[in-house]
């Protein structure tokens, strides 16, 4: 069992120290720390999370298919991170701002996110993103950690419209991986948020690899103690365990909530899939430790708790296939029928006025342009 860390003290410890409320067979586990955030969860909102993380789990096959027929430029798959992406998702307030990486499909899907969305980006379209202000959450970053320097610098912004009497009941929580939380500026988010105590919330979604790079190699220590060194709270969890994950950011939403500053989730999972449909993992890892990863499956772990309730049937089953074929339906066709601009177009309102190296430039892209056109098949 493994309880939030202080400045004063760290648990070195291997992925299974963590803490966990369903074992991987779907038993209920006790857990003092978490337990009284999920004191109110019932079999209706467990059911609402496995809805939740089998969608994301078909939007994540159909976005993968899409990509390899020619209709998306490339895919970051989430397979194997619903739990840690759809948990932690649910915990959060419609108010708090979130500042993801390129992976988070599932918390983009939990804060409403429309079939096309899934798409519009990984076909490069004009407005690639959904409107932040509609979802509140920041368009993916491809950037490798940059999103938790914006989610300090938001969370700071909150603190000054406090004291500008424009108090708002929201945090900022950004995502990243193991492989982000090397980079620098997850290290610079960490430095500026906890001198300022700033209300925000950094969730590592430690799947074991940086692409191809093992997280052994990133660090010999649990990521969550990192946070220790900033002065920051952490918790380690089982990032396969939907229940843990929501109890996790219960506990640091209300700790950055009081004012208390910063806290930290090290969520630990495993990338089923490939880093991103242009990576094969095979390269790298093998089969055996993927199977036993396998028999972890997040989505087949809270159907056993829920089939331990008497919460889980055939028809519930089915419904949940239903809806979720439905909205894979309607994100590919989105993506099929997409109305594309004419690629010349993204010259177009770079200056607000007539601009001689723009001009040059257009007549460059023009031409290249004109090489792809068809010629007319000889007679």
């Amino acid at each position: 069992m493994m309880h939030p860390t202080t400045a004063h003290e760290i648990e070195i410890a291997t992925d299974d120290a963590v803490s966990r409320l369903l074992s991987p067979g779907g038993e209920r586990l006790p857990d003092p720390t978490l337990d009284p955030f999920v004191a109110d969860v019932g079999a209706d909102l467990l059911r609402e999370m496995y809805r939740d993380m089998h969608i994301v789990r078909r939007i994540d096959t159909e976005g993968v298919a899409l990509q390899r027929q020619g209709q998306l430029g490339l895919w970051a798959p989430c397979l194997g991170q619903e739990a840690a992406q759809v948990g932690t998702a649910r915990a959060l307030e419609r108010a708090d701002f979130v500042f993801p990486s390129y992976r988070e499909h599932g918390v983009a899907y939990v804060r409403g996110a429309p079939p096309v969305e899934f798409v519009r980006m990984w076909r490069a379209e004009e407005n690639s993103s959904y409107d932040p202000r509609d979802l509140r959450m920041a368009p993916p970053q491809i950037i490798i950690g940059a999103q938790t320097l914006h989610a300090v610098g938001y969370a700071m912004g909150i603190q000054h419209d406090a004291l500008t009497g424009r108090a708002a009941d929201e945090i900022a929580v950004t995502y990243f991986g193991d492989g982000a939380s090397s980079q620098g500026d997850v290290n610079e988010a960490m430095v500026f948020a906890a001198s300022f105590g700033a209300p925000v919330v950094f969730v590592c979604q430690n799947n074991h690899y940086a692409i191809s790079e093992p997280v052994a190699v990133q660090t010999t220590h649990p990521i969550a103690g990192r946070a220790v060194g900033f002065g920051i709270p952490s918790l380690r969890v089982d990032g396969n365990d939907a229940l843990a994950c929501l109890a996790a950011l219960r506990w640091a939403r209300a700790h950055a909530r009081a004012g208390r500053g910063p806290a930290f989730i090290e969520a630990v999972t495993y990338r089923m899939g490939p880093h991103t449909t242009a990576d094969d993992p095979t390269r790298y890892r093998d089969a055996a430790e993927v199977e036993a990863w396998r028999r972890r499956d997040p989505i087949a772990r809270l159907e056993a708790h829920l089939r331990m309730l008497g919460a889980f049937d055939d028809a519930f089953a089915a419904d949940v296939v239903a809806e979720a074929d439905r909205f894979a339906a309607e994100m590919r066709s989105a993506a099929i029928g997409y109305a594309s601009r004419e690629p010349i177009t993204v010259l177009d309102e770079v200056y607000a006025e007539p601009h001689s190296g723009l001009a040059r430039q257009r007549a460059h892209f023009s031409a290249y342009l004109d090489g792809f056109a068809d010629e007319e098949a000889p007679r």
